[in-house]
């Protein structure tokens, strides 16, 4: 993957991430995680416990828990895990785009 590739995709889930946070849909939400899970582990590779614990993306502390939500209880919890997930994004965009770090799922052809 190219950085340019790279940037153009954190930049097209941190769109996707704005409008979950506009029209929230739980059904996207598990989408857009996954796939934006995906891109940042191809970029920097897998998570281990500690740091998943330290984001706490997906977790917020006043989930429901032992019943169905509401429809605005489940669109604030869509709301609240794309702002935080979407924030892990801006700040993987910036590492690359802004400080040019290197990154794992870089082609080595591509560093400048």
């Amino acid at each position: 993957m190219t950085r340019d590739e790279y940037v153009r995709q954190v930049r097209r889930l941190l769109e996707e991430g704005q409008r979950l946070q506009s029209r929230p849909s739980l059904a996207a939400l598990r989408t857009w995680i996954a796939v934006s899970d995906e891109l940042l582990r191809s970029a920097w590779g897998s998570m281990d416990r500690y740091h998943l614990a330290w984001l706490m993306v997906g977790r917020p502390g006043d989930a429901v828990r032992g019943r169905a939500m509401t429809a605005p209880e489940e669109a604030a919890y869509v709301r609240e895990v794309a702002a935080a997930k979407s924030a892990a994004l801006r700040t993987s965009l910036q590492a690359v785009e802004v400080d040019g770090m290197p990154f794992l799922g870089e082609d080595a052809e591509t560093r400048a």
